[in-house]
């Protein structure tokens, strides 16, 4: 069972073998115990069930998706995946203690003891299985689904700030999942349909009323959302990414549309779309009827928009005007995009019949979220800013942004990762050969992937070779960028953001450019 989910204990230990000699009163007790258990016929529909062994009349302790989690009495789901087939893992399940197996095959010698469930599908029957389990707890509240290629954790971190202010809010996001009454690290940016409903069924039992969670490419087409209800879905652009799982732009889309037509299940009450982006514009066409939309954007034919937006290094302020009425704001977020974001969380609050006038007067409040575009304040006489920016158009916004606003020179730190996209890689270095006076390439996550091969494909994206260095080390890197940054400059540090680790090959080591940027300021200012 997944740490992150409560687990009925007795239950648990109900399954475990039987001692030899038992009491009256113990065998009567597991027997009470094993009445009020669920049963696998409580979670299975007619016609999901493509063959069985077995007896769907058995008990079960919980659900389970990695075999080196089974505890006696799970039902073990065998998933297909990309490295490994859940097949393969059968065994181990079973000699852990699994007492039911959910696979698309059955085994050919399946062990008698064990009821083997044969699915079309192991990843939707996972989904419709887990909301079962734990009782439909997107019914209980009001979940909000925010994908895009960016800017999705700063709109759902906006969106939870304005509606956090008289209720309980849940999240489920690249940097943390909370869960209402505790908040835990995230180990996945939409993760798996058993942790979703898990995750959101301890949020229902905290008290929360709205869920906000980021929902990626890989998590609709992987169907980790089936099935759940959204009361609004958000949309806040599309550019090149993913493309080594997507293959083209135009399947990426078509995976993010599914979030609005009903191919998850069911379409969402409120769909909320950039109306400056062509893929948003491209997006309204395949809203089903009935569902309320709301545009945003600084497009004069949006919604909810921006006008005459001012940008600096310290704040932004733009004219915010929607049906309701119109405001002038200050806001504590620097950047373009984060003028779109701000009007991505602003329309969908208000599309949720929140007051902007009412929750707008939290906005200063809101401490910004963790490696997007964070500041390092070490009383260095120039800028030193952190993002996660790791694709060619987040990084030419990011860039492009700070260009218009510094007055020395702009430094960038930067990689790209490996074992993911190849392709978008030299367009990376071309946008920041755009923007850049000078740039440092290096390490980011290289995985399994040889840094010298992820070197050679950045390379083809040079555009002027006297304005970029490579080195291998990251720490390295950071701190030759912060020997020449001088008074008046500005080094952006791209790429990892809020990570606080370095993935090479299979060893993960420490690794957070914040706290490198603070040691490396504080070693040199004491060598001066």
């Amino acid at each position: 069972m997944i740490g992150y989910l409560t687990q009925d204990y007795p239950l648990i230990h109900a399954f475990r073998p039987r001692p030899a000699h038992r009491t009256r009163q113990e065998t009567l007790s597991r027997n009470r115990v094993f009445k009020m258990a669920p049963k696998l016929s409580d979670y299975f529909a007619a016609g999901e069930i493509v063959a069985l062994k077995g007896s769907l009349d058995r008990p079960i302790s919980g659900l389970v998706m990695d075999s080196r989690r089974v505890v006696p009495g799970n039902l073990f789901f065998a998933l297909p995946g990309l490295r490994a087939d859940g097949g393969s893992y059968i065994d181990e399940a079973v000699s852990r203690g699994a007492v039911a197996v959910v696979t698309q095959k059955l085994p050919a010698h399946a062990p008698a003891k064990v009821t083997f469930i044969e699915v079309a599908d192991a990843r939707a029957a996972l989904a419709r299985v887990a909301q079962r389990y734990y009782k439909f707890p997107d019914r209980d509240l009001t979940v909000i689904g925010v994908t895009g290629t960016n800017g999705k954790t700063t709109v759902t971190h906006l969106i939870k700030h304005f509606l956090n202010g008289d209720q309980r809010v849940g999240l489920i996001g690249t940097i943390n999942y909370d869960l209402g009454a505790r908040t835990v690290p995230s180990f996945r940016t939409t993760p798996e349909s058993l942790d979703i409903y898990g995750m959101m069924a301890q949020m229902r039992d905290a008290g929360c009323k709205q869920a906000v969670m980021e929902v990626s490419s890989h998590g609709l087409d992987q169907q980790r959302v089936l099935g759940l209800q959204f009361g609004a879905a958000v949309f806040t652009n599309l550019t090149r990414d993913h493309l080594d799982y997507h293959k083209t732009l135009d399947t990426y889309f078509a995976v993010k549309t599914r979030l609005f037509n009903g191919q998850t299940g069911a379409a969402p009450k409120v769909a909320v779309v950039n109306l400056d982006d062509p893929y948003g514009e491209q997006l309204l066409t395949h809203i089903p009827a009935g569902v309320k939309t709301v545009t945003y954007g600084e497009s004069p034919s949006a919604l909810v928009r921006a006008e005459n937006v001012a940008l600096n290094f310290k704040n932004t302020t733009f004219r915010l005007v929607w049906p309701g009425g119109t405001m002038d704001l200050d806001s504590p977020l620097i950047g373009r995009y984060n003028v779109s974001n701000l009007l991505a969380a602003i329309a969908t609050a208000w599309a949720l019949g929140r007051d902007p006038v009412v929750f707008l007067a939290r906005l200063r409040a809101f401490a910004g979220v963790a490696g997007r575009m964070e500041r390092i304040e070490e009383g260095q006489p120039f800028n030193v800013l952190v993002d996660y920016a790791h694709t060619d158009d987040a990084l030419r916004n990011a860039l492009g942004m700070l260009r218009a606003i510094t007055p020395g020179r702009l430094l960038v730190v930067f990689g790209c990762g490996g074992n993911r996209d190849r392709t978008k890689r030299p367009l990376m270095v071309k946008a920041v050969q755009s923007f850049a006076d000078f740039a440092f390439a290096t390490a980011d996550n290289p995985r399994n992937e040889a840094l010298t091969q992820i070197f050679t494909d950045m390379k083809a994206g040079v555009t002027a070779p006297d304005k970029i260095s490579w080195t291998e080390d990251r720490r390295r890197a950071i701190s030759l960028a912060l020997d020449v940054a001088k008074a008046g400059d500005c080094l952006l540090i791209a790429g990892k953001g809020h990570e606080s680790y370095q993935e090479f090959a299979d060893t993960v080591s420490p690794f957070d450019d914040r706290q490198v940027v603070r040691e490396l300021i504080g070693i040199k200012t004491l060598k001066d």
